[in-house]
C-alpha cells in the first residue's frame, strides 16, 4: 500500500479533515519564505490536535541543527524532513541532538540531482524526490531507472496523475501539498479525493 503525505497544513479546519481522512503522515512547513509557514506556537496547537496515529513532519530548508532538534525534543513532530543543503554530517548531528530516535526524510531536487547514487546512499532514513522545493512541478520520472531504497515522491502531484505516478515508479509514499490546494489554502474535497485515489490502487 502507498503510503501518502499531505504537506503545509497551517489550520485548524485542515486538521479536522486529515483526522478523517487519515493519510499517514502530514507536514508543518518551518522555512518562513513560504506562504505555508507556520511557526512553533501553531504547530503545537495542530499537533495537540491530530489523530496520534498520523505521523507529523517537520519541514526544514537549512535550519540551524539544534533548533530542528527542538522541534523533535519538544514533541511538536515526530519526523524531519530536511529539503535544503544538509548533508550526512548534518544528519548525525541532528540525530544526535535529537533526545530519541527520529527518522529523517532528505528531499533532492531530481531537476539537480542528476546521479541516483547520491539518493541511494544518503544517510537519511527516506529520500524524497523532488522537481523543486515546493514547486508543485512535474520531472519525467522515467529517469528515475531503478532506485533501490524506499523512496517519497513530490512534485506536481494531483489526484489527475498520481495514479499514473504510482503505478510507473512504484514510490513508498506520494507527497502532495500544491495539489490539494484552492487559492494557497488546502481543500477538503480534494484532499479526500487524492486520498482516495491513492487507496484504489493500492
Amino acid at each position: 500500500m502507498t503510503k501518502i503525505k499531505i504537506c503545509g497544513l497551517s489550520r485548524l479546519q485542515d486538521i479536522e479533515v486529515i483526522n478523517e481522512i487519515k493519510p499517514d503522515f502530514i507536514g508543518f512547513v518551518f522555512a518562513d519564505f513560504s506562504h505555508r509557514y507556520i511557526d512553533k506556537a501553531a504547530a503545537k496547537k495542530l499537533k495537540a490536535a491530530l489523530d496520534p496515529e498520523i505521523k507529523a513532519v517537520g519541514v526544514f530548508v537549512d535550519e540551524d541543527v539544534n533548533e530542528t532538534a527542538s522541534y523533535i525534543n519538544e514533541n511538536i513532530i515526530d519526523m524531519v524532513q530536511l529539503h535544503g543543503n544538509e548533508d550526512d554530517t548534518y544528519i548525525s548531528c541532528l540525530r544526535a541532538e535529537c533526545s530519541r530516535p527520529v527518522e529523517i526524510i532528505k528531499a533532492f531536487n531530481f531537476n539537480k540531482t542528476k546521479d541516483i547514487k547520491i539518493l541511494e546512499n544518503s544517510a537519511a532514513d527516506y529520500v524524497m524526490i523532488d522537481s523543486g522545493c515546493g514547486t508543485g512541478e512535474v520531472f519525467d520520472w522515467s529517469k528515475l531507472g531503478n532506485i533501490k531504497r524506499p523512496f517519497f515522491l513530490a512534485g506536481g502531484l494531483g489526484c489527475e496523475n498520481v495514479s499514473d505516478a504510482i503505478k510507473t515508479i512504484h514510490p513508498f509514499a506520494v507527497d502532495v501539498s500544491s495539489g490539494v490546494e484552492t487559492d494557497k489554502l488546502k481543500d477538503p474535497e480534494k484532499m479526500n479525493g487524492f486520498v482516495k485515489t491513492v487507496r484504489e490502487i493500492g
